[in-house]
């Protein structure tokens, strides 16, 4: 499993991946993080907002900052 952080590098895209590495560790995940900030391929994606939180390629959520919990609810469900 992948999951992608798709946003620029703001302090909301770099907290949005710190939480997704905690679910990681928090959840025994087997996934890795990608760090998506070309702004072409984030628009091709369909987001218009950052940050953005994707699995595999699935835009999950959108303009928000999620917790680890949140993270992990969300990606439990892939």
């Amino acid at each position: 499993m992948i999951i992608q952080i798709l946003g620029s590098g703001c302090t909301k895209c770099k907290t949005l991946e710190a939480n997704a590495r905690l679910a990681i560790e928090e959840g025994g995940l087997d996934a890795s993080i990608k760090k998506i900030t070309d702004l072409d391929q984030i628009m091709e994606m369909g987001v218009l907002m950052t940050p953005a939180l994707a699995v595999d390629g699935t835009v999950l959520s959108v303009g928000k900052v999620l917790n680890p919990k949140q993270v992990l609810t969300l990606v439990s469900q892939q």
